[in-house]
């Protein structure tokens, strides 16, 4: 199992660019348009080269997310836990 930590919670506009591509793939899964005023935290997967992207309003609670990332074969930190949780 793969251990997702934080890289950073941004605005939509804010997000660097280089995670842009994850931001569109998540999109497109869930079927929404990206739109300037969406919160998203961008998660590191370690191991990998790749990122879990979250935008904030699509969860209720942290247990959602837990289990998004349990599906993906990955567990989220306790320090990003605390953090995301405080923006829910």
């Amino acid at each position: 199992m793969f251990v997702a930590t934080l890289d950073g919670i941004f605005k939509y506009p804010d997000i660097p660019e280089e995670y842009e591509p994850y931001v569109q793939f998540k999109a497109t899964i869930e079927k929404r348009e990206v739109k300037d005023g969406d919160d998203l935290a961008i998660l590191s997967i370690s191991g990998t080269d790749s990122h879990h992207v979250l935008f904030l309003d699509s969860y209720n609670n942290i247990r959602e997310i837990e289990k998004e990332l349990k599906d993906a074969d990955a567990k989220i930190n306790h320090t990003t836990l605390k953090i995301i949780g405080g923006h829910l």
